[in-house]
C-alpha cells in the first residue's frame, strides 16, 4: 500500500510497475446509476513479476479465488503470449486478474 484515506474509503496500491486506485463509492466519480454488483462484465488484468506471493497471501487469509492458477495463450495481432495467472473477485464483483508473462 502506498497510502490511504480512511476517511474517504480510498486506498493507492502498488507492486512492481503496477498502480491501482480503489475508491468506495462517494458521489464524485459515478458516470450513472450504479446497481450492484458494480464490476459485472469487467475484469481487470495487473500483471506482476511472479503471481506466486499473492497467491499465497489470498489462500493465507482465506480469500477465495474465482479461478485456480492456469497457463493461457493469447494472440495479439502475429504475435502469441503465454502467462500464468488467476482470478479473484472483489466485493463489487470485479475480477482482478493477476497474471506473469512466461
Amino acid at each position: 500500500m502506498v497510502y490511504e484515506r480512511q476517511e474517504e474509503g480510498f486506498v493507492y496500491l502498488s507492486m512492481g510497475k503496477a498502480s491501482l486506485m480503489l475508491e468506495e463509492v462517494n458521489g464524485h466519480w459515478e458516470t450513472g446509476d450504479l446497481v450492484p454488483p458494480f464490476g459485472s462484465g469487467m475484469n481487470l488484468q495487473i500483471t506482476v513479476d511472479s503471481i506466486e506471493p499473492i497467491f499465497k497471501r489470498l489462500k493465507k487469509e482465506g480469500i477465495p479465488l474465482f479461478r485456480e492458477p492456469f497457463v493461457s495463450e493469447y494472440a495479439a495481432g502475429d504475435e502469441w503470449f503465454r502467462q500464468r495467472e488467476f482470478l479473484v473477485q472483489d466485493p463489487d464483483g470485479y475480477l482482478l486478474r493477476f497474471a506473469q508473462s512466461l
